[in-house]
């Protein structure tokens, strides 16, 4: 038997301090959390950057830190830094090593880096090693040489190696969601469909609950299945709320592709034990006879540039659609002067936010608001450029 605690979605989202204390007092087997995945856009795997604050995530990991340090398990982050590149996770071991520092605590850290070298996947793609992900048709040679980034998704395999070399706290960089938390059950010989299954409904911590923002759920893994359970005393897991969670960001609810095979919940069975916990039984993994995992990529195809500011002048705000048009005329004329673009190049979006106000056009309630937020993006395609 083997106990997961996954304290939210994602590292940087936030999670019920009340529960993650009731979640220590489980004596989890490890601590598992996301720190990030694809949802942002691809503007972070471009980067290498974090969607959260450095000062919002090392807050929370300071507090994980913490709690492992109270049970003594490993705690385990994948997709560092919202896109998990190499500097990504580069950035989390700085933040942990200023952490322990600050501890006075000497621990045991291994790092996973997911990064892949362009000429290394363009030779594997002229050797027909690497293939389009449906529905796409085609992949081209483009991609690998514009990427600024290209990571590989990591499965389970990864975090138990890294798991077996006994460190304390393993941070990864673009990982499969559920194999952080299905890594353990694995390595300890728990029920290989309910090791994955159970970590596609852990992975967004207590989404799969009545309550999502509570974020801390234990789950158990066994030989034969898994039970979830929510740590809010707010938050309660129903069948319903547990296999609706095979629909989030997956193409087919009874399916989930891993690396290394797929998952298969058809005749998956759902069972309220209490008011508030779920077992879950009959979950299938069928390992795919030649090892897979996906690439992904970012490059760089435009710009978005957006400007906010606030209006109080009386004479503004009793002409603001002459002022907004004004301005619309203006960087129209000044964009094609010094960038040349034309009109249909690019795009301008005007928006005004306040009391009676409409938003994405300039018409207003019979009754001016004191202020107005105005809000201008100016969308742009590099290749226009």
């Amino acid at each position: 038997m083997v106990k997961v605690l996954i304290p939210s979605g994602a590292l940087g989202l936030g999670f019920e301090k009340k529960a993650l204390s009731r979640g220590i007092l489980e004596q989890p087997d490890i601590i598992a959390i996301d720190g990030g995945s694809t949802d942002s856009g691809p503007f972070y795997l471009g980067t290498g950057t974090s969607k959260y604050s450095r000062n919002s995530t090392k807050s929370e990991w300071a507090e994980l830190i913490e709690a492992r340090s109270i049970i003594g398990v490993p705690l385990v982050v994948g997709t560092a830094g919202t896109c998990g590149t190499g500097f990504a996770v580069d950035w989390l071991v700085d933040i942990t090593q200023e952490i322990l520092l600050e501890r006075g605590e000497v621990l045991k850290v291994a790092i996973i880096k997911s990064d892949q070298n362009p000429k290394y996947l363009l030779e594997s793609y002229n050797d027909g090693k690497i293939m389009p992900l449906e529905p796409a048709t085609s992949v081209g040679k483009d991609p690998f040489k514009e990427c600024s980034n290209i990571v590989a998704l990591a499965g389970a395999e990864q975090i138990r190696k890294a798991i077996s070399t006994g460190a304390d706290i393993i941070i990864a960089g673009r990982t499969s969601d559920a194999a952080i938390i299905a890594a353990l059950p694995l390595e300890k010989g728990c029920h290989e469909g309910a090791s994955w299954h159970g970590g596609k409904i852990g992975e967004c911590g207590a989404l799969c609950a009545t309550n999502p923002q509570t974020g801390v759920v234990v789950i158990e893994f066994d030989s034969e299945g898994f039970t979830v359970s929510p740590m809010s005393k707010k938050s309660r897991a129903t069948p319903e709320t547990v296999f609706s969670h095979m629909l989030y960001e997956n193409i087919d609810p009874f399916v989930l592709k891993e690396p290394g095979g797929w998952l298969d919940v058809t005749n998956a069975n759902y069972k309220a034990l209490d008011t508030r916990r779920v077992r879950v039984t009959g979950s299938k993994w069928v390992p795919e006879k030649d090892y897979r995992v996906k690439l992904e990529g970012a490059r760089c195809i435009g710009f978005q540039k957006v400007l906010l500011s606030l209006v109080r002048d009386t004479r503004y705000i009793n002409n603001i659609k002459i002022w907004t048009e004004d301005i619309e005329i203006k960087c129209t004329k000044k964009i094609f002067e010094q960038l040349k673009l034309k009109v249909s190049a690019y795009s301008i979006d005007i928006r005004l936010i306040g009391q009676n106000a409409s938003l994405g056009n300039l018409e207003f309630g019979s009754k001016l608001p004191n202020e107005i937020g105005v809000m201008a993006i100016i969308t742009a395609p590099t290749e226009h450029l």
